[in-house]
């Protein structure tokens, strides 16, 4: 949740955020030098403050407490490398669609816990309309990808359905979110307010 307020320091517009972390709320508030260095920490996680700094104009000490502050604020989740999946031979994404059989003792807490086990599904979401997950799966080939799913997914009990697609290639994939709309007071988002 992130509720959005304005204050006027240093004549610079700042915004208070309201983030939920653990059913708790954490406020802290932002200006265009954390998005910035937001914005640059998601295009490159090893830059050194010094780089940072350069690229934002502030100092390095400044770059520090600030990336501390949004660390301890949870903003900054955590930092990884991303490998590229065709260096490690998987070769097969695939998309499916999961549905749970209503009638089945399995929950969905069940399923979800199940997953966490395998490795080769990246990302899971629960939906809302026909399917109740959607999962995004690595394999190294359609046969490993075939057995995977027979193997584990359409085995477990009290899944009703499931629809895969497999990707021909990939167009797009990004892990950098938009920073930009903080900025911007909108009315048509319910968990942000933004008042003057």
């Amino acid at each position: 949740m992130i509720i959005l307020r304005t204050a006027f320091d240093d004549l610079r517009a700042k915004y208070a955020c309201k983030f939920a972390i653990g059913g708790n709320l954490t406020t802290i508030t932002v200006d265009r030098y954390d998005l910035q260095l937001l914005a640059e920490l998601q295009r490159n996680g090893q830059a050194t403050n010094s780089a940072l700094g350069e690229k934002i104009h502030l100092s390095t000490s400044q770059v520090s407490r600030r990336i501390l502050r949004l660390q301890e604020a949870k903003v900054i989740d955590h930092y990884s490398a991303i490998i590229d999946p065709a260096a490690l031979g998987l070769d097969v994404t695939a998309f499916t669609e999961v549905t749970l059989d209503r009638q089945s003792a399995l929950s969905s807490d069940k399923f979800e816990r199940a997953i966490q086990k395998l490795p080769e599904i990246l990302e899971c979401y629960s939906l809302a309309g026909q399917a109740d997950y959607l999962l995004r799966i690595v394999a190294p080939g359609l046969t490993a990808f075939s057995e995977f799913m027979s193997e584990h997914l359409l085995g477990m009990p009290g899944i009703a359905n499931v629809k895969s697609t497999v990707t021909l290639r990939k167009v797009k994939q990004t892990h950098v979110l938009p920073v930009e709309h903080v900025m911007q007071p909108t009315e048509n988002k319910k968990r942000i307010f933004f008042s003057h």
